[in-house]
């Protein structure tokens, strides 16, 4: 299966682990294809796939938000964007 076929089997703005054998494996740890209100798509890969997210620890969460400027991120087609809808309060992380 071809990377494009790969996305377009995907659900919009639904970010998901990367499984053994797609591209980005071992290097990132999720994936989301995203589209913004315009109809604007982009297949965007984040978080480092060798740390482990320790999001439920209010001081990590709390100075990741603010290294990050979680506040400001709000382009959809960003991995910020993502990265930080992840790290927020009582957020799940998705296998």
């Amino acid at each position: 299966m071809s990377r494009k076929e790969a996305a377009e089997r995907m659900a919009y703005n639904s970010p998901r682990r990367i499984k053994e054998g797609e591209p980005g494996y071992g290097v990132k740890k999720f994936v989301v294809l995203a589209r913004n209100a315009e109809g604007k798509t982009r297949l965007i890969r984040y978080g480092d796939a060798q740390m482990e997210i320790k999001r439920d620890d209010p001081a990590r969460r709390a100075n990741f938000r603010a290294r990050h400027k979680c506040g400001e991120a709000n382009d959809i087609l960003s991995a910020k964007f993502w990265s930080c809808k992840q790290w927020r309060a009582s957020a799940k992380v998705e296998d």
